[in-house]
């Protein structure tokens, strides 16, 4: 590591080191990594810091919060954030991880999920000092040629030595040609904007070595990389996904927010606090050793969690809000102070029977469930009450005589109110 000529500088990279590397995985090359942020400092030049979000749905969850959390603490820290939005890389879908060819998805259906991926983002990045790009500003002006020059500056041979290809070949499942491309756009978007280190999950550490590769190819400075771990969901198994419902969404309500940090296992509580939230690392320390002590119950911490989740997303105070509110409903048995509520004449505008009332449709039509067959299952899984009364049939029919209070899960709630 370079040395310093004043204090002040050491003081100030041994701060940047400390805040940098609070919960990262890989910081590589070792000791170049160092050296260049030293570097950094001492020329008084931010490095461009970039990370790469494909909009393959709507909402941005915790789990993504974990790296932007981290830009965000570059970006105080006086360097240059580049977000890459991949419209063009989420028509491939990164093959990282995966089984089997994700399902390719429509450039227009894309550009819908960036626009609330964008607004997203500056819930937790300055908008006034981040630099964001989509890659279709480069994709989309390459020529067929300027494509096979890039393909010539990687081989088929260490691109298979990536896990997840390698077991699918092991098991026979099929790789489609246009997922090897995914590494080198990858690759080619640190070229396009220069970025002297590029963050991803540890699942992207190929891809983000072979940006290095990449840019050497073409006379650019090859990249620093920093991997953040991969943040569970809610299950404890699977990494935090919407599409295995998983997840803790940065937009959803407070008591939303509170209510799913609560559904969490005891092991993650400490997990989710370091890479999730701004708790101090006194605070932490405390914590771990709390929740090694057999007389501590967890649900006081995992409480504190909720809170500090919900405070950060939305106005402060709303997290202890979610929290009276779920104490009130879930320890005292009672009901949320505002529940939405639904009149006769709003159920026929569904079309739906005031004197019928179909119990699958009416949980559907109010988006209390996705689809008929959800809301069944939900019905069959005894996770539906009318009026604290558990319904458990599928088929079940009832008219709308008195106010009743329809319950879905634990958090969903809604008060129907006749004439």
């Amino acid at each position: 590591m370079a040395d310093f000529e004043s204090s002040d500088l050491r003081k100030e990279f041994e701060n940047q080191w400390k805040t940098i590397t609070r919960g990262a995985v890989d910081l590589l090359p070792e000791g170049e990594f160092e050296d260049r942020l030293a570097q950094s400092i001492k020329e008084n030049k931010p490095l461009r810091v970039k990370q790469g979000f494909d909009p393959t749905s709507p909402d941005i969850h915790i789990g993504h919060s974990v790296g932007i959390r981290k830009l965000r603490q570059f970006q105080d820290l006086g360097h240059q954030i580049v977000l890459i939005v991949g419209d063009y890389t989420a028509m491939v879908g990164d093959p990282s991880g995966q089984s089997a060819t994700r399902p390719r998805l429509s450039h227009s259906d894309i550009m819908k999920n960036a626009d609330t991926y964008q607004a997203q983002f500056f819930k937790i990045l300055d908008k006034s000092k981040t630099e964001i790009h989509f890659n279709g500003e480069w994709f989309n002006g390459m020529s067929f040629v300027d494509i096979m020059e890039l393909a010539t500056k990687f081989t088929v041979a260490r691109m298979l030595e990536r896990d997840d290809f390698t077991n699918r070949i092991a098991k026979g499942v099929p790789i489609s040609i246009h997922e090897l491309f995914y590494p080198l756009m990858q690759a080619y978007d640190s070229v396009a904007i220069k970025a002297d280190l590029e963050m991803g999950g540890t699942d992207q550490k190929f891809n983000l070595l072979v940006g290095r590769t990449i840019q050497e190819a073409y006379g650019v400075a090859p990249q620093l990389v920093l991997t953040m771990p991969i943040l569970a969901g809610l299950d404890g198994e699977m990494k935090m996904s919407k599409s295995l419902g998983n997840y803790i969404g940065i937009d959803e309500p407070p008591r939303e927010i509170f209510g799913k940090a609560m559904s969490i296992p005891d092991e993650l509580i400490y997990t989710y606090l370091e890479l999730t939230t701004d708790t101090t690392e006194d605070r932490l320390e405390q914590i771990k050793n709390e929740l090694s002590q057999p007389n501590v119950n967890p649900m006081a911490i995992k409480k504190e969690l909720g809170e500090r989740l919900a405070d950060m997303y939305h106005p402060q105070g709303s997290g202890r809000k979610a929290r009276e509110e779920f104490e009130r409903v879930f320890s005292q048995k009672k009901l949320p102070d505002q529940i939405p509520e639904v009149k006769s004449a709003d159920l026929e505008s569904q079309g739906i029977n005031p004197s019928k009332i179909y119990l699958v449709h009416l949980i559907t039509k109010n988006e209390m469930a996705k689809s008929n067959s959800e809301a069944r299952k939900l019905i069959e899984a005894g996770g539906v009450s009318l009026n604290g009364d558990k319904i458990t049939d599928k088929d079940y029919e009832f008219a709308l005589t008195e106010e009743t209070i329809l319950k879905v899960g634990k958090r969903r709630f809604l008060k129907l109110l006749p004439g």
